[in-house]
């Protein structure tokens, strides 16, 4: 599977659940690509964006789409990475800013290896 195979495939699901993918196609392309190398160095498609342990049960709150997406995107209009957004922000009526992280510290730790 490439890039493109798989943007055509999660798009049309994430779309019934209200999600689009990012608009700026070069950006979306680059995330679904590391998607991708993820799922072949982890064995799962942990979120590009931030530091995977590899074990997946540390990782599940983090594989794509994240446990965080929902409330990013209800709060934000958009994912942490940005490659999932509501029409709030593609429409502009919300500010568009950086998502702070809400994954836990010692979560982050884990995928530091300083567990």
């Amino acid at each position: 599977m490439d890039a493109k195979q798989l943007f055509n495939m999660l798009g049309p699901i994430q779309a019934k659940k209200g999600y689009q993918f990012n608009p700026d196609t070069s950006m979306t392309m680059d995330l679904m690509e590391m998607l991708l190398v993820n799922k072949e160095r982890y064995g799962h498609m942990a979120c590009p964006c931030r530091l995977a342990s590899g074990n997946y049960e540390m990782d599940k709150d983090i594989v794509c789409p994240c446990a965080y997406r929902e409330p990013d995107v209800a709060e934000y209009g958009s994912c942490f990475c940005g490659l999932y957004v509501d029409q709030r922000w593609i429409d502009g009526t919300i500010p568009h800013q950086v998502v702070p992280e809400r994954r836990p510290p010692e979560k982050v730790l884990a995928g530091l290896g300083l567990e």
